[in-house]
């Protein structure tokens, strides 16, 4: 018991930069009162003490905000992250080493009894106010981006963001090169996502990239062939487009204003 205190403290040192000393955690962090509670809450519930159970789950709510059904399984170093609102169902199950935010919940789709909760793998993130619901299953390693409503089964070290959830496939690396020589020559530059922080339109725009580029490849080989057979193909060059660009923010949109009356004063009078 005491050796998995010393974890759950450890894993708030390591997942929160605000934590500055062990008496602050045990003191104020309401995720680590909820799981301790919760682990005294369960063992009552394994023991068959149900409403005895149900109480202690009701006090840790009260005091912490945090909402852990008595019946769900919990790994170690699990780590709840301000947590205000949390809510995990009866039979949900999560490994070790995972961390959920504010607003999550762990929630089942159905009336009937039996499995109705998600069940999360190790080191699964699940971002503040996302919803996974049913009994799915969310791979090791797994993201689920924060306001994301999930209720399909997530594979291992895959991210999901949206409503509803929609994975997003992390770019390789032997596609990078080709996708941005496509980019180049049409006059787009926009690679926003990184590989932590995947973007959806920046994966749809890959997608059309990655098109473009076997098209070039296909109509570089028909031309080719044409040559070969005597037939001269003289057409033009695919002219330089200019770069075209989203702008996300009231802020980029004013600092772009400045830069545009610039270029107004410099064109020459007609």
């Amino acid at each position: 018991m005491l050796a998995r205190l010393k974890e759950d403290i450890s894993c708030v040192f390591d997942r929160d930069p605000a934590a500055r000393n062990t008496f602050e955690i045990v003191t104020l962090y309401p995720g680590f009162h909820a799981i301790v509670i919760h682990r005294a809450a369960h063992r009552l519930w394994l023991a068959g003490l149900c409403w005895l159970a149900r109480l202690l789950s009701n006090i840790a709510r009260w005091i912490t905000g945090i909402e852990i059904h008595p019946g769900a399984e919990i790994g170690r170093r699990f780590f709840i992250d301000h947590g205000m609102g949390v809510v995990i169902g009866e039979t949900a199950i999560i490994g070790d080493d995972c961390t959920l935010y504010h607003g999550v919940t762990l929630g089942g789709t159905s009336w009937e009894k039996g499995k109705r909760h998600p069940t999360l793998g190790r080191d699964v993130v699940v971002g503040a106010g996302a919803k996974v619901l049913g009994p799915i299953e969310i791979g090791d390693g797994a993201r689920i981006g924060s306001n994301a409503v999930v209720v399909k089964s997530v594979p291992g070290g895959s991210t999901v963001v949206g409503v509803p959830g929609k994975l997003i496939e992390r770019t390789r690396a032997e596609d990078k090169p080709h996708r941005e020589a496509t980019a180049r020559k049409i006059g787009f530059d926009a690679y926003g996502a990184t590989r932590d922080a995947p973007d959806p339109v920046a994966h749809a725009i890959n997608c059309m990239l990655d098109h473009i580029h076997v098209m070039d490849r296909k109509m570089e080989t028909m031309y080719q062939a044409m040559r070969a057979l005597g037939v001269d193909a003289k057409g033009e060059a695919l002219p330089e487009l200019e770069a075209c660009e989203i702008v996300s923010s009231a802020e980029e949109l004013s600092a772009d204003e400045p830069a545009a009356q610039g270029a107004d004063r410099d064109k020459p009078a007609s």
